[in-house]
């Protein structure tokens, strides 16, 4: 990459200099969160946790597709988080129910 792309990069309203850059990325810690609670027991899994963080993300990919300029970074890092919590949650179901 080159000097003058990199800068473009960083000027851009998608950059690292905006919250459009810096919100995906803190919420990657969400996901990493996600992926390591898939190998605890079922009897670890809080149920109204994994209800509020898949609703939270849910929330969040609809304002990640609606903003301007799109997001997709945060869409994709909200999709990929719902998804979890949803297995998550049906883990949960399955050793409550």
């Amino acid at each position: 990459m080159t000097a003058e792309r990199f800068r473009a990069f960083v000027n851009s309203p998608m950059g690292p200099k905006t919250t459009h850059f810096w919100g995906p990325v803190s919420n990657i810690g969400l996901l990493a969160s996600a992926v390591a609670d898939i190998q605890k027991t079922p009897d670890l899994i809080s149920g109204n946790m994994t209800v509020a963080l898949f609703g939270y993300s849910c929330s969040f990919m609809r304002f990640a597709w609606m903003v301007r300029p799109r997001n997709y970074m945060l869409l994709a890092c909200h999709t990929c988080n719902a998804s979890l919590q949803f297995y998550q949650l049906s883990r949960w179901a399955k050793h409550h129910g």
